[in-house]
C-alpha cells in the first residue's frame, strides 16, 4: 500500500458488474439452502476465489482484480447478499406465510428491509469501537483475509493455509466441525472455553443425565440474564471517561465512545420508526389498545437493538451466532407480555431481520481491516471500510429484489425456512407460568457469570451461545483446539502465533468450502 493511496470503489464499472453478478448468485444460494437445509452458508471465501480466478484470466479487463482490496469488495458483496436474502429477509416473511397470514408478507418484507439497512449501518458505525473492537477475533473474517493474502503472496503463508484447508475439508467430511476447531486458535481463550462448555452441556445433558435443557428453557434463561448484564456493561463502556471521549484521536479505536452512544441512539430511533411503520401496515392499531400499542413499539425497537448486540458479541468472539435462538427469546418475552398473535409474528420477523447482517458485516470488515494493514493507516482504513459498506448496500439491495421476485415461487412449492415453524408454534402455544419461572430462575446464574467475566470476555453470553447451538462434537472441537493452542504456545511461545492463526484460518476456510459444496450439491439434488 502506497502512502495516500485511494481504496478501490465498488462503483468502478468492472467491480460494480462483478458485485452485481456475485450478489445475485449469493442471494439465490442463500434462499435455496435456507429453505431446504435451514442453514446459511458462508460464501465470502467463494467470492474471494471468484475474484482470484478472474484476476488470472489473460485479459486486461480482469487484471484489476489482482488487487486484494477489490477481492475484499467482491467477497463482502456475495456474503452480504447471502445472509441478507436468507436470514434478514426470507426468514421474516416466512413467518406470516406459515401462520396463514399472507396479507402480512409484503408489510413484513418492507419492515425487514428497513431493519436490515439500519442493522448494517450500525455495524459500520460501531466496528472498531470499545463495544466491537477490530482487534477482536471475528474468526471467519480472519479466514477470508488469510485466504486472500495467501493467494496474493504465496510462499510459506499459502502452504500453511493450504495444509489447513485440506485438513479442514477432511475433518468436515468425517463429521468434525472444523470451523469450531479453527476458532479455538483465534478467539479469546476464556470466552471460547465457556462457549465449549456450553456446547458440551448441550450435547451430553440429555443422553447422559436425562435433562432436556431446551424444554426447561435453561439456555434461554441464561441468555436473558447474561444479556441484561451485557447491556449494562455496554452502557458503562459507552459512558466511562466521558471527558476524554469527545475526540476519537485520544482512543485506540477509530470510533469514540461518544460516536458509539450516538450510533446506538440513532439505531433505536430508526428501529422505533420501522416498528411504527410495521404497526400501521400490519393493522395493529385496530387490534391493540393505545397503551399496549405504545408498549409494543418500545419493546420491538428495544428487542431489535438488543438482538443485534447479543448476536454481534457472539459472532465477534466465537465466529458463530445464535440468531434464531435469541429471536426466539425476544418472542417468548413478547408472549409473556401478552401481545396478541399478529403483533408477535411482526415482532419476531422484525427482530430476526437484525443481527445476521450485523454479524456478517463484522466478519467482512475484519477481513478488510487485516488486508489494509490492521489499521496502521487510519485514513486508508476508514476509506476502505466505507467502500465495503457501499458494496454491502449494493448487495443488500440486490437481495431485496431477488427475494421480492422469487418468494412466490418458493412458497408455491411449500419451501420456507424450517425455523419459521418453531416461531409460529411458539406463538400458537402461548405463554405459561412455567416458562416465566424457568426464564427467571436461569437468568440469575447467567447474570452472575456475565458479571464475573466482564465486558471483555463475555462469559455469560458465550456460555448461553454454546447452550443454544446443537452441532454434534463442536464442543470437543473447541476444547481440543484450545488444549493444542495452550500446549503449542507453552512450547514455542509467540513464534507459534502467526503460523497457528494461518493454519486455523485454513481449517475454517476448508470447513466453509466443504459445507458450501455439500449443501449446494444436496440442494441441486433435491
Amino acid at each position: 500500500m502506497k502512502k495516500n493511496e485511494l481504496h478501490p470503489s465498488p462503483f468502478e464499472i468492472g467491480t460494480f458488474i462483478l458485485i452485481i453478478i456475485t450478489s445475485i448468485l449469493g442471494a439465490i444460494i442463500g434462499l435455496e439452502i435456507i429453505s431446504s437445509l435451514g442453514v446459511t452458508p458462508n460464501t465470502s471465501i467463494i467470492g474471494a476465489l471468484i475474484a482470484m480466478v478472474l484476476a488470472r484470466l489473460p485479459l486486461n479487463f480482469f487484471k484489476k482484480f489482482k488487487s486484494i482490496h477489490r477481492q475484499n469488495l467482491v467477497e463482502t458483496s456475495i456474503s452480504s447478499a447471502t445472509f441478507g436474502a436468507a436470514n434478514s429477509l426470507f426468514i421474516p416473511i416466512g413467518i406470516p406465510y406459515v401462520m396463514g397470514r399472507t396479507d402480512l408478507i409484503i408489510p413484513t418484507l418492507i419492515g425487514a428491509t428497513l431493519a436490515m439497512y439500519i442493522d448494517t449501518f450500525m455495524l459500520y458505525r460501531l466496528f472498531d469501537s470499545d463495544l466491537f473492537p477490530a482487534q477482536n477475533s471475528w474468526a471467519p473474517g480472519v479466514a477470508t483475509a488469510e485466504s486472500i493474502l495467501a493467494g496474493d503472496k504465496g510462499g510459506k503463508r499459502a502452504g500453511l493455509l493450504g495444509v489447513g484447508g485440506i485438513i479442514g475439508i477432511i475433518g468436515s467430511s468425517i463429521g468434525i466441525p472444523m470451523s469450531a476447531f479453527g476458532v479455538a486458535f483465534i478467539g479469546n481463550a476464556f470466552a471460547l472455553g465457556m462457549f465449549g462448555l456450553g456446547l458440551l452441556i448441550n450435547q451430553y445433558a440429555l443422553p447422559l443425565f436425562k435433562v432436556d435443557i431446551s424444554s426447561m428453557y435453561i439456555p434461554h434463561g441464561i441468555m436473558v440474564g447474561a444479556g441484561v448484564v451485557a447491556l449494562i456493561q455496554a452502557g458503562f463502556l459507552i459512558f466511562k471517561n466521558k471527558s476524554s471521549s469527545d475526540s476519537s484521536t485520544n482512543s485506540e479505536y477509530t470510533r469514540s465512545p461518544q460516536a458509539t452512544k450516538k450510533t446506538l441512539s440513532i439505531g433505536y430511533i430508526g428501529y422505533l420508526v420501522v416498528a411504527i411503520i410495521l404497526a400501521l401496515l400490519g393493522g395493529l392499531i385496530s387490534k391493540m389498545s393505545i397503551g399496549m400499542l405504545a408498549a409494543f413499539l418500545v419493546y420491538a425497537a428495544f428487542a431489535a437493538i438488543v438482538h443485534e448486540i447479543i448476536v454481534g458479541i457472539a459472532a465477534m468472539h466465537s465466529g458463530w451466532f445464535p440468531a434464531f435462538a435469541v429471536a426466539l427469546i425476544t418472542l417468548l418475552l413478547g408472549i409473556l407480555f401478552g401481545f396478541p398473535p399478529v403483533s408477535l409474528a411482526i415482532l419476531v420477523g422484525f427482530t430476526t431481520a437484525t443481527g445476521p447482517a450485523f454479524a456478517d458485516m463484522g466478519y467482512d470488515l475484519k477481513t478488510g481491516y487485516i488486508l489494509r494493514g490492521n489499521g496502521k493507516d487510519k485514513r486508508f482504513e476508514l476509506d476502505g471500510r466505507k467502500q465495503q459498506y457501499y458494496a454491502g448496500l449494493i448487495a443488500f439491495t440486490i437481495a431485496v429484489v431477488v427475494v421480492a421476485l422469487s418468494y412466490h415461487s418458493f412458497f408455491g412449492q411449500k419451501m420456507f425456512p424450517p425455523i419459521d415453524t418453531v416461531y409460529v408454534s411458539s406463538i400458537k402455544a402461548g405463554a405459561t407460568a412455567k416458562i416465566a419461572e424457568q426464564l427467571a430462575i436461569w437468568a440469575i446464574p447467567g447474570a452472575i457469570i456475565q458479571f464475573i467475566g466482564g465486558p471483555s470476555k463475555q462469559l455469560g453470553i458465550m456460555l448461553a451461545t454454546g447452550l443454544l447451538i446443537s452441532t454434534p462434537n463442536a464442543s470437543w472441537a473447541v476444547l481440543v483446539g484450545l488444549a493444542i493452542r495452550f500446549i503449542v504456545g507453552k512450547i514455542w511461545h509467540e513464534k507459534a502465533t502467526t503460523p497457528m492463526t494461518i493454519m486455523a484460518a485454513g481449517f475454517i476456510a476448508g470447513d466453509a468450502l466443504y459445507s458450501f459444496g455439500t449443501s449446494t450439491f444436496n440442494t441441486i439434488k433435491k
